[in-house]
């Protein structure tokens, strides 16, 4: 039984590293790709889009890719050590080049500053912060739960909070950004 233990101890540690592999590569790619299509859209830096037929690549197109390659990676060849690690990596890029882009999977057509795109990500690096950084369910204590109760509550609060700052940096920021979106590369 000690070792049955031992094991599902360090299954949860190396999970948890993995997970933490994870958030880490999501929102650092999350970012770039953010920063870089703006910059690319403003006309700061060069337009380096792949088009093909004239028909822009949008890059949730490579996450999906990368999400069906490490798919068939993890089923068919089961890496262990730091090629799992890897990719966990190049899982958490193929997330955030996805989501970013979810409100493009919704209304097909629309504009990339899509609010759906913000709240996708938002979720995913919660759910991701949580497998990362929360005990397992089996070893909560009061303690826990009350933290949980208490993290519950702020992340409604940040959420409202949220949704307020949005309607405030839509109005503000919502021309400027459509004039940036209208006028950029095709």
């Amino acid at each position: 039984m000690a070792d049955n233990i031992q094991n599902r101890q360090k299954y949860l540690q190396t999970t948890t590293h993995l997970a933490r592999a994870v958030l880490v590569a999501f929102l650092i790619t999350f970012m770039l790709a953010r920063v870089l299509v703006f910059l690319i859209m403003s006309r700061t830096i060069p337009d380096f889009f792949l088009y093909i037929k004239g028909n822009h690549i949008h890059h949730f197109n490579y996450g999906i890719f990368l999400l069906s390659a490490v798919g068939a990676y993890l089923l068919f060849w089961v890496p262990v050590g730091k090629r799992r690690r890897i990719t966990a990596g190049i899982y958490g890029i193929a997330m955030a080049l996805t989501f970013d882009e979810f409100g493009m999977w919704i209304h097909l057509g629309s504009g990339y500053w899509q609010r759906a795109s913000w709240d996708a990500v938002v979720v995913i690096s919660g759910v991701l912060t949580l497998i990362a950084f929360s005990a397992s369910i089996k070893r909560f204590r009061p303690r826990h739960w009350l933290t949980a109760i208490i993290l519950i509550l702020v992340i409604i609060i940040f959420v409202a909070l949220f949704v307020r700052s949005f309607e405030y940096a839509g109005e503000k920021f919502g021309p400027k950004l459509q004039i940036i979106e209208s006028t950029a590369p095709k």
